[in-house]
């Protein structure tokens, strides 16, 4: 049997929503900047027609199945009623508690919560003081892991924390005693890992088992936690429909195409990963009409070309095939490992039968919990996936197959 790592439960939840929504949205929404640098005036924060519930209508209405939402950026303005400080939401003209708003909005639509909260704070006199920030931060996730019913993902960000010492223990361990089945991205003892960048597109293979930190593309780990790999940490791609991570006036021409976003999806979940597309609402509190316009265009594209599979197969095995009852056309396949056993296939090949004869029209290696494979069109008899190398036994779970 292999020792390699296999998914905790939580990782399990979390790698079967595949499709999530980020909402970048505060202060810099308003002044026209990224990055602010934790001097904005609150007053400048004050939405016109704030409405979460749009937000998680529209993500629910694309097939995403969670949403992960600012309380806090690099700015340290926190966009709920905290009692740690007084540059929030509650000394803004927009005297509304966000979070409590976006929690429902969710709970409605049937969307994970995910919370972010940005470990660098511009604002905060005490950064500076290590321990005295490192309180005030836990502080600050106790109140949003307390009052806001279950959160699924803790979404912690390395941007700007590089040279600074976190408490790691009272930090992690703060999330863990209030949300202790929430996934934690990136930094502490984390879940899930970044990619490595944010254009939506992981790498091929990306397997889901890393050996050494820095395969993680992050130093932000707890001391026994960097010495305790190799880790079953999946990838997730962060990525933007538009150019930037805020909402900017000038920023539409940069809206991605449809066929973009098709490729980011094909290189994102289609290579085993989630794929976390940011979103910005506007300064009315409101998604952009071109962007959730483009996001249903994306998936009325999605469901054309995966809504109706020609056939399916189910494992356990280590090889899967569909039969056709004529010779038919198709040209994708979607393969499913069974990664609740861990990931044991290292090659693979999908193959198609032509008038009798079995032809080879794909070779891969990793699958993990889905892979998408394109290939030339052929007329098949059927089409297998068939598993050349594994560790132990091969787990295949499902193949689906499509003409698009």
């Amino acid at each position: 049997m292999s020792d390699r790592p296999v998914p905790s439960p939580r990782q399990l939840a979390y790698q079967a929503l595949e499709l999530g929504m980020f909402c970048h949205f505060g202060p810099n929404t308003f002044a026209d900047q990224e990055w602010g640098e934790g001097d904005d005036d609150p007053a400048i924060f004050d939405p016109s027609d704030l409405d979460p519930d749009q937000w998680a209508k529209t993500a629910a209405d694309a097939g995403m199945k969670y949403l992960v939402v600012t309380t806090k950026h690099h700015d340290g303005f926190c966009l709920w009623p905290t009692d740690a400080t007084n540059y929030s939401i509650a000394s803004s003209p927009c005297d509304v508690d966000m979070i409590e708003l976006t929690a429902q909005a969710c709970r409605d639509h049937g969307l994970k919560l995910g919370l972010y909260c940005s470990p660098w704070d511009r604002h905060e006199p005490c950064y500076d003081d290590a321990p005295a920030y490192d309180r005030h931060f836990a502080a600050q996730w106790t109140e949003l892991l307390t009052r806001y019913g279950d959160v699924s993902y803790v979404w912690l960000d390395g941007a700007g924390s590089a040279g600074h010492v976190y408490d790691w223990e009272l930090i992690i361990g703060t999330i863990r005693e209030h949300a202790p089945e929430a996934c934690i991205f990136s930094m502490g003892e984390p879940d899930v890992r970044w990619v490595g960048n944010e254009d939506g597109l992981a790498p091929d293979p990306c397997w889901n088992v890393v050996d050494t930190p820095a395969e993680s593309h992050n130093d932000f780990f707890l001391s026994d936690y960097r010495d305790s790999f190799p880790h079953w940490l999946p990838a997730e791609c962060d990525a933007r429909i538009r150019a930037n991570w805020f909402w900017h006036d000038h920023d539409l021409p940069s809206l991605k195409s449809l066929e973009r976003l098709v490729h980011m999806y094909y290189n994102s979940v289609g290579r085993g990963c989630n794929l976390l597309l940011n979103v910005g609402p506007d300064a009315r509190g409101l998604l952009p009409e071109t962007d959730v316009d483009r996001l249903a265009e994306l998936t009325a594209e999605l469901r054309r070309r995966f809504g109706s599979p020609l056939g399916e197969a189910t494992g356990p095995a280590e090889r899967l095939e569909v039969a056709f009852d004529r010779p038919t056309p198709v040209n994708h396949a979607i393969i499913r490992e069974d990664i609740a056993q861990g990931e044991r296939v290292r090659r693979f090949r999908v193959m198609a039968q032509i008038r009798g004869r079995w032809e080879g029209v794909h070779v891969g290696t990793a699958i993990g919990s889905q892979r998408i494979v394109e290939f030339p069109t052929v007329v098949a008899d059927a089409v297998a996936v068939h598993v050349d190398r594994s560790d132990d036994d091969a787990q295949l779970k499902r193949l689906h197959v499509f003409y698009c």
